[in-house]
């Protein structure tokens, strides 16, 4: 009999269980292909390996503004590519000898959940074993949504691609196609752009990045636009035509895009299916129209089965890997009598581009939404000495909304490298309910960049 059974290795997995198993828990863990899930596999690790290799090109390629020549520096794609192995491979190490040190037992496989036991806990076979446990973390992630847009799963694979079948490309498109401008589009399309390739995005909304900082994305799209990415808004596409990509403008005109490929980057779907969910009899979330999006969990990550808790992608909520490490520890210390609960409220996005965007908490279009009175503080990134130096020609922006009443942090917003290493300030900030004159005592190092957010406050 286990404590606790995980299924699924990514991020909200193997945290849990090696805590769980840390703090004395018997725990085994599930994992169909490899430890540390898309996210490490597929998603965040080998797109930021092969992002900051277009960066280091980007770079070089434009060394002379700071007297530096390199001349006609070219890209060895092979050579990217092994690289993004090698980091992969080193990190699912990492998580292995995690996993083994903390004494989690790791079973490959696909586990099936076949119920309740007859006297207590829970029932799961995988590999032609079964396996009994107290409780069970459901952490089985997520996939790339594919939309029923006619001709796309026809060249699904080929033609078109997801993320998972991008990152296997071993070749640079003449021309790539992105359906939608949100994170993941956004990172590839800064990627292919950085290594030739002509880029065009389509998208439905009327601005990139969904949710975040509508200032702070228009700024986005506008340094993109200059080095050469072609962007449609407010575009509903209807089919895929061969190499061709149909849509419908703003005022209702049927256009074309050509690319060697297309990429689908329009969301992601919760894993719900093929592992025995069903069994459990789990309440799930649904939408607006009544579909299912997710498991449904309290603030302790508990469903509506005891002894049932889901963390990650799964519950369609937050899907970020360090939202669902978080939620995974929130699990885990329920499961120990801990008390815990999760808070979204300072849950930061990031988006690895050149420059890069970061953002956490309010923003004003969400203020404004819900009515809320907010005092915004901007400054540009060139206000720090350090930005400067770094970022010649470099343009960037600070945003920081407080709450006129108690000049409390609430949200933070920038564009500028390398506010992805800055925005962990300004989620302790709003995380601690910290105001203005308590972060103007703080002593920042100079010079760093992270002092454009103290200044802005």
């Amino acid at each position: 009999m286990y404590d606790l059974a995980v299924i699924g290795g990514g991020p909200g997995g193997y945290v849990a269980a090696g805590k769980a198993a840390g703090a004395g828990l018997k725990v085994v863990l599930f994992e169909k292909r490899e430890l540390g899930g898309v996210c490490l596999n597929e998603g965040c690790i080998p797109t930021k390996t092969l992002l900051y290799s277009a960066k280091t090109l980007d770079n070089a390629k434009h060394a002379d503004r700071y007297g530096v020549i390199v001349p006609e520096a070219s890209v060895d794609f092979g050579a990217m590519l092994k690289r993004k192995v090698k980091v992969v491979k080193k990190l699912v190490g990492g998580v292995k000898v995690q996993m083994r040190n903390a004494g989690v037992e790791v079973v490959s496989g696909e586990a099936f959940i076949k119920g309740k036991a007859a006297d207590e806990g829970f029932l799961i076979s995988c590999a032609d074993a079964e396996y009994q446990a107290s409780n069970i973390l459901v952490t089985t992630g997520s996939e790339a949504a594919v939309p029923p847009i006619p001709g796309l799963k026809e060249g699904l694979g080929t033609t078109v691609l997801t993320n998972r079948e991008i990152l296997a490309m071993d070749h640079i498109p003449e021309s790539l196609v992105v359906i939608g401008g949100g994170v993941i589009g956004m990172e590839f399309a800064s990627l292919y752009n950085s290594l030739g390739s002509k880029v065009t995005v389509i998208e439905m909304l009327d601005k990139i990045l969904g949710p975040m900082d509508r200032e702070i994305s228009d700024m986005l799209q506008a340094q993109y636009a200059k080095k050469g990415v072609e962007f449609h808004l407010n575009c509903k596409v209807t089919a895929i035509d061969g190499n061709d990509v149909v849509y419908v403008d703003s005022d209702g005109s049927e256009c074309r895009a050509q690319g060697c490929n297309i990429l689908v980057s329009v969301g992601r779907r919760a894993n719900l299916q093929g592992f025995g969910l069903d069994n459990l009899g789990v309440e799930l979330a649904l939408n607006p129209a009544g579909k299912p999006y997710g498991i449904k969990v309290d603030e302790k990550m508990r469903t509506s089965v005891p002894g049932v808790f889901a963390a990650g992608d799964v519950t369609g909520f937050s899907m970020l890997a360090h939202t669902a490490s978080r939620e995974g520890e929130v699990a885990v210390n329920t499961i120990l009598g801990i008390e815990d609960s999760m808070s979204y409220k300072a849950i930061p996005g990031v988006v690895y581009t050149n420059p890069e965007v970061a953002g956490v908490g309010l923003t004003e279009e969400e203020a404004a939404r819900k009515g809320l009175a907010v005092e915004v503080k901007k400054l540009p990134m060139a206000f720090s000495g350090r930005f400067v130096a770094e970022n010649e020609r470099g343009e960037g922006l600070c945003k920081v909304l407080l709450d006129p009443a108690t000049r409390k942090v609430l949200g933070v917003h920038m564009l500028g490298n390398p506010c992805s290493e800055i925005i962990s300030a300004a989620c302790i900030a709003i995380d601690k309910g910290l105001a203005a004159e308590q972060l103007e005592a703080v002593v920042f190092p100079h010079p760093t960049v992270s002092e454009i957010f103290k200044e802005t406050v």
